[in-house]
């Protein structure tokens, strides 16, 4: 017994001690990217195909990754109940969040004004024009895209919200099946493993993905328009950085008893990622693998984070009410708060109908006040050349905000092992990043709270 104890942490070192020198990499080449989108714009531009396909190669992973999640987590669980309560708690606290976060936006663009001392030229308006993606959808068509016209077409179509009602229906039709169910528990079990294993080996290829995000953006984006905008850029990363540490961190201080600054020491692999890619999609899997390592179920993580991917843009919602005002100002057509507040509110449903659209922050900028104010959409060719520097703001605020809110969830839920988060915040027990998964206790549902009453489901889940 004692030597086999030994034997474990020793095995588990070696993998922490790799992938920690992965990271290191990252780092450099976030920097070395930098240094050449300077040093040779041109040339730094056409790396741009670099960074999109790393981060093409982990969204591949996104479906198959949420499927196997949200399956294994519902398909062991006997209450059906409790799904739908996490699933309706999850929404109302998106909805108050994204309330709070355009709130806040708005109380800091009506202070700062940092589009008043611009001009708005023939070439600015023809870049905002640009903008408009005509495939962004309304709100029906958004509620009717969520069903995948076949089964298997809700993997191929790089929508989150229809892998999410697959599995859904997947997930209680297995918990309805009771005993026969368990095989087919057993083989998604495996297919799970496979998917992280090959999302463990994709991340090999970070330093590379980052080096040609990176040059890319810094070369697009000329110094010039750096300072020009500067205001807005300081005023929007300040408003980020302090709904995450004020607002997010009183709640999950008071909600939950953690220190913000200790989850996101356990989640600085993923903000680095984040950082590096512009994409908080890029650390959407791993962000479940981690979440169901401290101690969070499998069904909290399986539906909080994907659903959240779409409704809990809290970065979103302070980019789109910063860069309203900005435009308005710029334009020399300032808006009173009574004209204010019903875009922004318009806009926060348009984010949700847009949910998926590639840079969605801009494009869901340019769709809403196209619907709601045309003549602002001449200025959105202004924040064109910053955006990208912006979206890093944007991914790392929607990450945080859904970090928070599957903590929360599995609080109020109590779906949540506690013990088990002090112990893995404290770095008692290391995430594996190999597998990215609890392979030495049977799989990453274990340790949990629901143990106890999922009885001989879970059982056999481990057999």
């Amino acid at each position: 017994m004692t030597s086999a104890a030994d034997t474990a942490p020793a095995a588990r070192k070696p993998k922490r001690d790799r992938t920690h020198y992965l990271y290191i990499a990252v780092i450099i080449a976030v920097a070395a990217g930098i240094a050449v989108g300077l040093a040779a714009p041109d040339f730094a531009v056409g790396l741009k195909p670099i960074g999109t396909g790393f981060v093409n190669l982990i969204k591949m992973m996104i479906s198959p990754i949420i499927f196997c999640t949200i399956v294994l987590g519902i398909g062991s669980v006997r209450k059906a109940a409790k799904v739908g309560a996490v699933g309706g708690i999850a929404l109302g606290y998106f909805m108050v969040m994204s309330l709070v976060a355009l709130g806040i936006g708005l109380v800091v663009g009506n202070i700062l004004e940092p589009g008043s001392s611009l001009a708005v030229t023939d070439a600015v308006k023809d870049a905002g024009h640009a903008q408009v993606d005509p495939e962004v959808k309304g709100t029906t068509e958004f509620l009717l895209g969520i069903i995948p016209t076949t089964i298997v077409s809700a993997f191929t179509n790089e929508s989150v919200l229809q892998t999410l009602l697959v599995a859904l229906l997947a997930g209680f039709a297995l918990q309805g099946m009771g005993s026969a169910g368990q095989p087919i528990l057993r083989g998604i079990e495996h297919i799970q493993r496979l998917v992280f294993r090959i999302l463990a080996m994709v991340m090999w290829a970070a330093p590379i993905g980052a080096f040609g995000a990176i040059a890319a953006v810094t070369g697009s984006a000329g110094v010039d328009a750096l300072k020009s905008l500067a205001v807005l850029m300081l005023g929007f990363y300040v408003t980020c950085f302090l709904f995450v540490f004020i607002v997010l961190g009183i709640l999950l201080r008071v909600i939950a008893g953690l220190n913000i600054i200790t989850l996101f020491k356990y989640l600085g692999r993923e903000f680095l990622l984040i950082l590096s890619t512009s994409s908080s999609e890029s650390a959407l899997p791993r962000l479940i693998a981690k979440m169901e390592h401290l101690g969070v179920s499998k069904p909290v993580v399986g539906i909080t984070v994907p659903t959240g991917y779409s409704f809990n843009l809290d970065g979103t919602m302070i980019y789109m009410t910063m860069a309203s005002l900005f435009i308005a100002d710029a334009m020399g057509t300032p808006m009173s708060l009574g004209e204010q507040i019903p875009l922004l509110l318009f806009l926060l449903v348009a984010s949700k109908g847009a949910a998926g659209v590639t840079g969605a922050g801009l494009a869901t900028l340019a769709g809403g006040l196209q619907s709601h104010k045309p003549a602002l959409v001449d200025g959105i060719g202004l924040i064109v050349g910053i955006d990208r520097f912006m979206s890093e703001a944007r991914a790392l605020t929607n990450f945080a905000g859904n970090a928070v809110a599957t903590v929360l969830i599995g609080t109020w839920t109590k779906e949540i092992d506690k013990g088990r988060v002090d112990q893995v915040l404290a770095g008692q027990l290391p995430f594996d990043e190999k597998t990215l998964l609890d392979d030495a206790h049977g799989g990453p549902d274990d340790g949990q709270a629901e143990v106890p009453e999922q009885g001989g489901e879970k059982e056999l889940a481990k057999a």
